[in-house]
């Protein structure tokens, strides 16, 4: 999904990404910035996901020796959680977050008419995301909290997925499209009385993904904060830094190095 689109993103920028980028348009977006950005975004995204599928699983001997008193007291209470049923519930509001942003240019008549240039910023904004998350999680292995219950399968402990606990990509990409689609609205609508409202919804749909993924055993509570935060930022800095009103000539560009992966915040005089 994400290579379809960042193909979809190119699209639009080689097309005129300025479709729809008018004078009434809160935002100003340039080929050659956004279009390294989105590429580079995918691309580290791809070796990330790359990372995480290689990663060493547990042996079967460590998967056995796993004790709840290892972990950290502010996660310890949930070693051990598992739901089959949340795991499965939570894929609803994650999916359906991505539809927040798609929803806001299509009823909104003040995004509307910049659709094309709200599209570039909301995939920028998905690229960053995701490859700060893969990158981090290919990294840096944690167990999941499933791994520490008796009741899951030995096979199921001993995969590298079952160590891709850090942090919560589906709590972090459900965090950043929500808050990307109340920033849009925010921006475009600032006399609205709604604002309020849509950002509270973009609040609680990623609390809602991160509840149920803490439920089902995937992530600990320190792994969703992280990610809702990350999400978050993503989802309200990138248009921020896009903003015709930012006079901080600062920009953020993902970086990634053989042990470290962050982002890269330059200033222009």
């Amino acid at each position: 999904m994400k290579s379809i689109l960042a193909v979809f993103a190119l699209f639009t920028l080689l097309s005129g990404t300025v479709l729809g980028q008018g004078n009434d348009s809160p935002y100003e977006t340039s080929l050659k910035v956004d279009a390294p950005i989105i590429a580079a975004g995918m691309g580290l995204s791809a070796y990330g996901l790359s990372l995480m599928q290689d990663k060493d699983g547990m042996t079967e001997l460590e998967a056995l020796s796993q004790n709840k008193n290892d972990v950290n007291r502010f996660d310890r209470f949930s070693a051990g959680w598992h739901s089959e049923s949340a795991k499965k519930t939570s894929d609803y509001p994650f999916y359906g977050s991505f539809a927040a942003a798609p929803l806001v240019m299509l009823l909104n008549d003040n995004a509307r008419g910049k659709a094309g240039q709200v599209f570039v910023l909301y995939v920028e904004t998905m690229a960053v995301t995701g490859a700060f998350f893969t990158m981090t999680n290919g990294l840096i292995p944690r167990d999941r909290p499933l791994t520490y219950s008796s009741e899951v399968e030995l096979s199921d402990k001993t995969t590298a997925n079952a160590r891709n606990a850090f942090y919560a990509g589906h709590t972090a990409a459900a965090a950043s499209a929500t808050f990307f689609a109340a920033k849009i609205f925010h921006d475009f609508n600032p006399n609205s009385a709604a604002r309020p409202y849509v950002w509270a919804a973009a609040a609680a749909v990623p609390a809602g993904v991160g509840y149920l993924r803490l439920r089902a055993g995937k992530h600990f509570l320190s792994d969703n904060l992280l990610g809702y935060a990350m999400g978050a930022a993503a989802g309200i800095l990138v248009p921020q830094l896009h903003k015709k009103s930012n006079k901080t000539n600062m920009s953020l560009v993902p970086i990634s190095g053989r042990d470290y992966s962050g982002a890269l915040l330059t200033y222009t005089f």
